[in-house]
């Protein structure tokens, strides 16, 4: 490893020809990628297993929206919050501290399990509806809805630690990234969340049913803990502070060439606040998280309990469940090929219109879910549904959450950026929240895919509006 520098001239994109610098930025991206899938994984469990949850402590679909409205709530709140801390003390340091909190709180919500010394028992009403006869019983003095608190508390603070994922991984990259590149950088950051959403989704059912359903917390919380350690002793926030110069990434205006990455809070906060672009992307980031928290990361596995009678233990191992986990993601990495490629080859650095073609992919989807939904054409038709859903939203997310936010951050604002756009995301994640499995258990599953179809519509409505905006020097963002 090169001796740091003290003082790093800024170069251009010549500079990532260098077969140092290409083998020096892979390592960070692979320590950093991994600890950001395993952010992922250790944010979905909960809704993983929330259909096991739910049976052991006789929690209703109400009581699980709970859990998909504090969660994105304090999410997107502190990622808004904190996108400028994070630009002022830089990316290591933020998720660093995130991931101890992250490793925390998993461990602290899987003991939660601990305290149940008998689960609750379900039987049949009169109407034939399921119903708790028994309630469990808890140790420690608390109720069933007690723990629930406590636990929705837990999984709140977890929010608060997480949220400084997203703000790290794109403070460091956009260091490491030229703008020109931010597009394929979109496509392996939207990896990065299918990888830790095939742990969630695909891994956490299979360790609850093996080990027990405190173990889907606390071997994705150990996993952090191990990345912890490999991030704080092999990532770093910039070239410059391994021994490279600092790379012009084409984003800033010429002024501001060799500027430090860390700007003072008024000048970070009036770049991207002031911005007409950036609030018009942060609108159009609030429809996907309508469609995305409503949809296809939230509610999915308690779907497929519920419609197809699958045994809450037995759904790691029901064949379409799997195909719909491996199938997302796998379908949510293409599109984030596709999209962010699209907009780099095609569009030059354009973001709106690939990401306009998403939204009304995703009206298209839901749509044609609905059908599958009231033919009755079974589970596999549906894991169909799902995957090419994914196609859509995720690679609009990326390119929202991956590309656009370094490109109208900069080097110096991304992490504010990236708080911005992610935060809008999950406040509108934490309206459908409660209120999606508050109209579950009194309507059941028929409207559940019809209802965001309104919000893609929108979305593709607001962010066609920048068709033609770029963020490099010459645009005026």
């Amino acid at each position: 490893m090169r001796a740091p520098m003290k003082e790093a001239s800024t170069v251009g994109p010549a500079v990532l020809a260098d077969p140092a610098f290409r083998r020096r930025r892979t390592q960070n991206w692979l320590f950093l990628g991994l600890l950001y899938a395993f952010f992922y994984m250790t944010r979905y469990n909960y809704t993983a297993v929330n259909a096991q949850l739910a049976e052991v402590l006789g929690w209703s679909n109400t009581d699980l929206g709970v859990f998909e409205t504090v969660m994105p709530l304090v999410y997107g709140l502190s990622v808004f919050l904190n996108g400028p801390l994070a630009d002022r003390i830089g990316g290591k340091r933020a998720f660093l501290f995130g991931a101890l909190g992250v490793f925390a709180m998993n461990f602290a919500f899987g003991a939660c399990l601990l305290l149940v010394s008998k689960p609750a028992a379900w039987g049949l009403d009169a109407g034939r509806h399921r119903v708790v006869l028994e309630a469990a019983r808890i140790s420690g003095g608390l109720s069933p809805h007690g723990l629930l608190t406590t636990m929705a508390t837990l999984w709140g603070i977890n929010g608060y630690f997480q949220s400084f994922g997203a703000l790290a991984i794109v403070k460091v990259n956009a260091q490491w990234f030229h703008v020109r590149e931010r597009g394929g950088f979109s496509a392996i950051f939207g990896i990065l969340i299918r990888l830790g959403l095939i742990l969630a989704f695909s891994g956490a059912p299979l360790l609850s049913a093996h080990l027990g359903l405190r173990w889907a917390f606390w071997v994705p919380g150990a996993s952090v803990g191990v990345l912890f350690l490999l991030n704080w002793r092999f990532m770093a926030d910039a070239p410059e502070d391994v021994g490279f110069a600092a790379l012009d990434t084409g984003d800033e205006p010429a002024h501001a060439e060799g500027a430090e990455a860390h700007a003072g809070l008024v000048e970070v906060i009036k770049k991207v606040f002031a911005s007409r672009a950036a609030w018009t992307i942060a609108f159009s980031s609030m429809m996907i998280g309508f469609v995305r928290r409503s949809v296809v990361d939230a509610w999915y596995p308690k779907y497929f309990v519920e419609t197809y009678a699958v045994p809450k233990s037995a759904l790691g191992s029901f064949a379409p469940y799997q195909l719909a986990a491996w199938g997302i993601a796998i379908c949510g990495i293409a599109g984030g090929f596709a999209f962010g490629l699209s907009s780099d080859r095609i569009y030059r650095g354009r973001r709106a219109p690939v990401i306009t073609y998403g939204f009304l992919g995703m009206a298209v989807v839901l749509a044609a879910f609905g059908v599958v939904h009231r033919l009755h054409l079974g589970p596999w038709a549906a894991a169909a549904c799902l995957m090419v859903l994914s196609f859509f939203v995720n690679g609009s997310h990326g390119m929202v959450g991956g590309a656009a936010s370094m490109d109208f951050g900069g080097r110096r604002a991304a992490a504010t950026a990236a708080g911005l756009f992610d935060g809008m995301q999950y406040l509108a994640g934490a309206f459908v929240g409660m209120g999606v499995g508050k109209l579950l258990d009194h309507w059941g599953w028929s409207w559940w895919m019809w209802a965001p179809i309104p919000f893609a519509i929108v979305g593709a409505a607001t962010i066609s509006t920048l068709w033609n905006v770029t963020p490099d020097r010459r645009s005026a963002h």
